[in-house]
């Protein structure tokens, strides 16, 4: 008995190993950036994603971005479009800092067009 209870622990181990493996992350190519939200996916990568996972429903500390484009407003209640998201991201709201003094104008505009692609 005791053999099939160890065979079962390490077959249930060796599965769970198996699933639980993180996925590759995909390149620009893969998921098909132009060359502006690629350069905005450089911006999100060290900017945001300390705080906002981009292909998960699931925040690290905020909340995810993934289909932010898609809804009509953020979980604060602000309209999502490129004006009031460029102004959460230079101005910064409760708990997200400003990015006004670390990210240019062009910054802002290429991690908005990537954003769009999540």
């Amino acid at each position: 008995m005791s053999k099939i209870i160890t065979a079962s622990v390490g077959l249930l181990l060796i599965i769970c190993l198996l699933s639980c493996q993180a996925e590759r992350r995909k390149s620009d190519a893969e998921l098909g950036l132009n060359p502006q939200q690629a350069q905005g996916r450089r911006v999100y990568d060290r900017e945001c994603i300390r705080c906002h996972e981009p292909y998960s429903r699931w925040g690290t500390r905020g909340p995810s971005l993934t289909g932010l484009y898609k809804k009509k407003f953020m979980p604060s209640g602000i309209p999502v479009n490129d004006d009031r998201l460029r102004d959460v991201i230079m101005m910064g709201k409760a708990k997200m800092p400003a990015f006004n003094r670390t990210l240019t104008d062009q910054q802002v505009t290429d991690l908005l067009a990537y954003l769009k692609t999540l």
